[in-house]
């Protein structure tokens, strides 16, 4: 086998075990997958999550029966109260 050859299989070989290398992380549950950005709920209560780098802090609309109302939240989940009472909430496009 020719010196062009056996390097290039070593480079493919090397390849496939880097790439290999992070099947088990995907394919394993995530912290953004259980918290995922924006408004998300659990079976009992409903939370927004901002995700930010920045630490800058949001104002979202909290949707409920009635009139909305609108909340400053930082980075990270807020909790907004019970699921059976928060129809959703959203990022108002403003900072506070």
């Amino acid at each position: 086998m020719s010196l062009r050859r056996s390097l290039s299989a070593v480079v493919g070989a090397v390849t496939l075990v880097l790439g290999m290398s992070g099947v088990p992380a995907a394919a394993s549950p995530s912290v953004a997958a259980m918290n995922p950005c924006g408004f998300y709920e659990t079976s009992s209560d409903a939370f927004y999550n901002h995700c930010t780098g920045d630490g800058s802090r949001v104002i979202i609309e909290v949707e409920v029966w009635g009139p909305n109302y609108e909340w400053c939240v930082g980075p990270g989940g807020t909790w907004l109260g019970a699921s059976s009472t928060i129809d959703g909430a959203f990022y108002t496009g403003r900072t506070c």
